[in-house]
């Protein structure tokens, strides 16, 4: 009676990402990305996404897996590396000057230093949320950062809900097909459906909030929690090693002579 059967949840492909707490998973990847928008050099940006790839590797990600599992986030490196390149600020010695198009020695480095640090933000960001369970995030949000319960819980109900929009566009189309309602014209019968989608999504969402009110969802009266979320020594530990990439990336900048505020451009 007491047995409470689960299915197994999602987990990170690093060992150590997978023990530590979703909460400080966020955190964490906040403390190491926002110093990096503030620098725009190779040493910083490539110095951090370095040390990333090899700690990664230490935490059981190979950098070729982590490579391949970001593969969006380096066609976007790409773009930016194009756009800085091509119309970047120009600086140094011209290299192709035609028509809007200004190639120069500066803005060549900047459109490098540019890729790079999408990479060394992004890459990270993205291994982290793999295997992020939604629900352990609102408990830890709920007991950790004390953020209110209405709130969480409201906003990760919608979130699953948004799943079931699929199958309730399909059972509409049948619906009405079947009732003669789907031979018309295409886009009166998509303004039609979709209105219907939305008298649907409406009644769901009255149905949820009203089991969430009778389950002391906003109310005075402590819940009972299934999970408990807690933090650990290992995500003391996370959190420090995050802050430590970026302090090791900008000072190596620093002490190379290359960092440069990247809002000065």
């Amino acid at each position: 009676m007491d047995a409470r059967p689960e299915s197994s949840r999602p987990a990170s492909p690093s060992w150590f990402v997978a023990k530590v707490n979703p909460v400080a998973r966020v955190i964490g990847a906040l403390l190491m990305c926002i110093p990096m928008f503030f620098s725009l050099d190779v040493v910083s940006a490539g110095s951090a996404l370095a040390i990333e790839l090899v700690l990664l590797w230490i935490g059981g990600v190979a950098p070729w897996t982590a490579l391949r599992r970001t593969w969006p986030v380096w066609i976007a490196a790409l773009g930016s590396l194009l756009s800085v390149t091509l119309y970047g600020s120009a600086s140094g010695a011209v290299l192709l000057d035609w028509g809007w198009i200004h190639v120069t020695e500066g803005s060549v480095y900047y459109g490098v230093a540019t890729a790079v640090r999408v990479g060394a933000i992004a890459v990270p960001s993205v291994i982290l949320a793999l295997g992020l369970d939604p629900t352990d995030l609102a408990d830890g949000l709920v007991q950790i950062l004390r953020c209110p319960s209405r709130f969480v819980y409201g906003g990760l109900a919608g979130m699953r809900m948004f799943t079931l929009l699929q199958e309730d566009w399909r059972a509409l189309g049948l619906s009405r097909r079947s009732r003669g309602l789907g031979d018309g014209n295409a886009v009166g019968r998509a303004l039609s459906q979709a209105f219907g989608l939305l008298v649907v999504s409406i009644r769901r969402a009255t149905r949820l909030a009203t089991a969430m009110e009778a389950r002391g969802f906003g109310g005075d009266t402590p819940l009972s929690r299934v999970r408990v979320s807690a933090l650990h020594p290992i995500d003391a530990v996370f959190c420090v090693i995050c802050v430590a990439i970026p302090l090791v990336a900008l000072g190596l900048a620093l002490a190379t002579g290359t960092w440069h505020f990247a809002f000065s451009l």
